[in-house]
């Protein structure tokens, strides 16, 4: 069996408006996301996307749900001209658009800490997108980990 979406569930010492505000502030995300900056007015509809360090676009989207500081989630859809990081860096073209998939952060006090729950799915069959993101996800999230504990910035040259 493929498996067609991708969860990942990590503890933070930090708190849940902590946790909010550093997956949803553009000089937050450049600490920990290669340099990139999330941008949108978090309101259900609105655009989000990711900016790569030179302005251009990395990944757009669309808001589905906004829930401060417990729940986000929002499509996601790479740039159609770019390459996403696959296995052991391997490159994946997306020469062929493929459908938007989504993204939802679930954040839950625990114990003093908080549960973050990242779900990524709704990929098409056969996606070339699920593997990068497969890899992405646990470096982008352990770079975020890190920082919220006031640690330095665990991948500064990823990119």
């Amino acid at each position: 069996m493929t498996a067609t979406n991708f969860v990942y569930v990590t503890y933070i010492d930090t708190s849940p408006e902590q946790l909010w505000q550093a997956l949803t502030s553009a000089e937050f995300t450049r600490q920990y996301w290669g340099q990139r900056g999330i941008e949108s007015s978090w309101q259900v509809g609105a655009v989000v996307q990711l900016l790569k360090e030179d302005g251009s676009l990395d990944w757009s989207g669309q808001v589905l749900e906004a829930e401060p500081p417990r729940r986000l989630c929002y499509t996601f859809h790479p740039a159609t001209d770019d390459e996403m990081p696959g296995y052991q860096g391997q490159r994946v073209d997306l020469t062929r658009p493929e459908q938007p998939s989504r993204v939802t952060f679930v954040i839950e006090p625990y114990l003093g800490k908080v549960k973050l729950t990242l779900t990524h799915d709704q990929f098409e069959p056969g996606s070339k997108v699920l593997p990068g993101v497969s890899n992405g996800w646990p470096v982008i999230l352990a770079g975020l980990k890190s920082l919220l504990e006031g640690n330095a910035v665990l991948f500064p040259d990823w990119r």
